[in-house]
């Protein structure tokens, strides 16, 4: 297909197409960030990434798939511990967080022959995507979707209700587990656009903004990717204008977006 070789070869329309990938994934998964109030968590998902990164390098596997698993062990860690209740939630986070990040730079240290470039890592290098990326977002994209669908009854009604879900029949505890892994799945192949830094306000930032318009859960979630993918847009074409970098520009478009529902919906209550 030469019309699909010709966008591919070109760095910008690959960009494009990742950032709104994940602008798909990022919005549904941020509803449920928001209607659970787990900003924390995805944060400290976050941090953990970095850690994968330098895992990968040690053991010199692929950076997606390490990243990603160790995304997944964190959030089993995090499962365990909480269920133990030796320590509230949050400062559960917080430990692993700050201690993830530190042990990822402390670990890459030792490796005085990579040459990593962290403002990479921690802030996207989304205009270096490749097709190799791409496959990695979107191939990553039909397994988390897919699962979205499956057990969306079931997210939902653990979401609203816990103690409602348990008595209608639904394995509230292994769906956490499940979500939280589905988690682990985006962060990890989101960390190239935006980085592991910036993430978390992608998740939080487009669901924020739906929650005040939307009327339903699922018309939410739609606002939310719809909000994703022009904060994707408009921050790549801040970034290509004004040369400035693709992830952070992505972030400001969302929080702009952001500002602008919330004042006229102000306005429109006035």
């Amino acid at each position: 297909m030469p019309l699909l070789d010709l966008i591919l070869d070109d760095f910008f329309w690959r960009a494009l197409l990742g950032g709104l990938g994940v602008a798909l994934l990022a919005g549904p998964l941020g509803c449920f960030v928001v209607w659970r109030r787990m900003a924390y968590f995805g944060d400290t998902l976050a941090h953990s990434a970095l850690l994968g990164v330098a895992l990968g390098f040690l053991f010199h596997t692929n950076l997606n798939l390490s990243v990603a698993a160790t995304c997944v062990a964190l959030a089993l860690v995090l499962v365990f511990l909480s269920r133990s209740r030796a320590l509230a939630t949050d400062t559960l986070l917080g430990i692993l967080a700050h201690s993830a990040l530190a042990i990822g730079l402390v670990a890459l240290s030792f490796m005085p022959d990579v040459r990593v470039d962290l403002t990479g890592y921690l802030f996207g290098d989304l205009l270096a995507m490749t097709r190799q990326d791409l496959a990695w977002i979107f191939g990553g994209g039909v397994v988390v979707l897919g699962l979205l669908w499956w057990l969306w009854q079931g997210l939902l009604m653990a979401t609203i209700h816990e103690e409602l879900a348990r008595v209608e029949g639904f394995p509230v505890a292994r769906l956490q587990l499940v979500l939280m892994v589905i988690f682990s799945l985006v962060i990890a192949v989101a960390m190239k656009m935006v980085g592991v830094l910036l993430i978390t306000a992608l998740l939080i930032i487009p669901a924020a903004t739906a929650r005040r318009l939307a009327s339903s859960p699922e018309k939410m979630v739609l606002m939310a990717i719809g909000f994703g993918m022009v904060a994707v847009a408009s921050g790549l074409g801040l970034s290509w204008n004004l040369d400035t970098p693709a992830g952070p520009s992505i972030v400001v478009s969302a929080f702009v977006t952001f500002l602008l529902v919330y004042s006229l919906i102000r306005r429109g209550r006035a």
